[in-house]
């Protein structure tokens, strides 16, 4: 599989900037800017999982005791990033979303049903197909993301 990437760790956007563009977007909601708030977008950031706002939350008051983030405020910042684009979720039906920063080269998903792993990857063949079959339908495509649900190597491997 030489056309698959399955490497997104480099960001798009330095953390400089993301702050700068969240502390415009909670002053253009008439919102205060917080260090809770902050250290929502900063463990977001710095985070290579998909993560859900208890997840989220954990991270915070393992790191940030003293800070008494609430979860309903993890709730209404992941809210406020999701709806400017500045995370994206992935859909866990009954069980919630996970969470990741915007802030990565497109990439599609891999989501395991049985423990949740998620994997990212990029196949050049697949995202030419998409654009191909976007033309010959007349549509313009803008974004896309694609999440494949199914069960990974390890838990197959668990039920041998």
């Amino acid at each position: 599989m030489p056309d698959v990437n399955t490497n997104f760790n480099e960001k798009t956007i330095k953390y400089e900037q993301l702050l700068e563009d969240f502390k415009k977007l909670l002053k253009d909601n008439n919102l205060k800017f917080t260090i809770q708030r902050e250290v929502i977008l900063e463990t977001l950031y710095n985070s290579d999982e998909h993560l859900t706002p208890e997840s989220l939350h954990h991270l915070i008051q393992e790191k940030y005791p003293e800070l008494k983030t609430g979860i309903a405020t993890v709730y209404r910042t992941l809210s406020l990033l999701e709806d400017s684009d500045i995370v994206t979720s992935l859909s866990f039906g009954a069980q919630g979303k996970k969470y990741e920063l915007g802030a990565k080269e497109h990439h599609d998903h891999l989501i395991c049903t049985e423990c949740g792993e998620i994997t990212e990857f990029v196949d050049e063949e697949i995202e030419k197909r998409q654009e191909i079959i976007a033309k010959e339908l007349g549509f313009k495509m803008s974004d896309h993301s694609m999440q494949i649900y199914g069960i990974c190597k390890t838990c197959q491997d668990k039920q041998k």
